[in-house]
C-alpha cells in the first residue's frame, strides 16, 4: 500500500497558474495507477485526471482539458498536476488517489488509497 500527501496549492488569479504535488510513501510506486479528484464545499467529488501505472495513458474530465496536465516521476515517488488558466470554477480541495496495478476509472469512486487534500482557490 501506499501513503498519499498533496501539496501545492494556494490563492490564485483567475487565468493563473498552480502545480500541485501528490508525494507517494510506499514499495512499488510505479505499478499503481493515479488520479486526481477535486471537492467544492457541499459539492460531489469529482474526478479531475489520471495516469495508468506505465503512464502512458492518461484521461482528463472535459472540464479541465487542454488546461490541466498529470505526470508522474516514479523515482522522486510523486504525481504532479499542473494546472494552468484557472478559473474559479476550479476551486476546491483536491486530492490524489492511487489504485495497485490498474487506472482509475474517471467516476465517483476514485482509488483505494487517498491523500488528506489540497485548497486550491481561484480568485475573480
Amino acid at each position: 500500500q501506499v501513503q498519499l500527501v498533496e501539496s501545492g496549492g494556494g490563492l490564485v488569479q483567475a487565468g493563473g497558474s498552480l502545480r500541485l504535488s501528490c508525494a507517494a510513501s510506499g514499495r512499488s510506486f510505479s505499478n499503481y495507477g493515479v488520479a486526481w479528484f477535486r471537492q467544492a464545499p457541499g459539492k460531489e467529488r469529482e474526478f479531475v485526471a489520471s495516469m495508468s501505472p506505465s503512464g502512458g495513458s492518461v484521461y482528463y474530465a472535459d472540464s479541465v482539458k487542454g488546461r490541466f496536465t498529470i505526470s508522474r516521476d516514479n523515482a522522486k515517488n510523486t504525481v504532479y498536476l499542473q494546472m494552468n488558466s484557472l478559473i474559479p470554477e476550479d476551486t476546491a480541495v483536491y486530492y490524489c488517489t492511487a489504485s495497485r496495478f490498474r487506472s482509475i476509472p474517471p467516476v465517483a469512486g476514485g482509488g483505494d488509497y487517498w491523500g488528506q487534500g489540497t485548497q486550491v482557490t481561484v480568485s475573480s
